[in-house]
C-alpha cells in the first residue's frame, strides 16, 4: 500500500521524460522529412507534393516496421533511402511519420487516386 504513491510518481516522471524525448524525435523527423525532399512527392497536413500518397494518416495505417521497410527499401514507385539517410535520421523520420494519424482530406484522396 505504501508503495503505490512512489510507483505512481515514478510512472508519471518516466512518462513525461519519454514524451519529451518523443516530441524532440518527432521534431527532428519532421526536419528530415523536409530537408531530405520527402515533401516533393508526399503531402502531410496539406503541405507537399502529390506524386506519392498523402502521409497525413500513415501512422494509423502502417506500423513502424512497415514504415521503416518502405523508407529503407522503397517500392511501389518510391526509391530506397536506406543508403541515403543515416540510421538516426531514419529512426526520427519513422517516429514522425508514425505520429501522423490524421485522416487525409478528400481533395488529397482524389488527387492521389488519379
Amino acid at each position: 500500500m505504501k508503495l503505490r504513491l512512489p510507483i505512481a510518481l515514478l510512472l508519471v516522471v518516466c512518462s513525461s521524460l519519454a514524451f519529451a524525448f518523443s516530441r524532440k524525435q518527432r521534431a527532428r523527423g519532421a526536419t528530415v522529412f523536409e530537408v531530405s525532399g520527402c515533401q516533393h512527392c508526399h503531402t502531410i497536413h496539406h503541405v507537399g507534393g502529390h506524386k506519392g500518397p498523402d502521409l497525413s494518416g500513415v501512422g494509423r495505417r502502417r506500423s513502424k516496421t512497415e514504415i521503416r521497410r518502405q523508407i529503407v527499401y522503397g517500392g511501389k514507385g518510391m526509391p530506397a533511402f536506406g543508403q541515403v539517410l543515416e540510421t538516426d535520421e531514419i529512426s526520427d523520420l519513422i517516429v514522425y511519420l508514425h505520429a501522423c494519424r490524421e485522416k487525409p482530406s478528400k481533395t488529397a484522396v482524389q488527387v492521389g487516386s488519379k
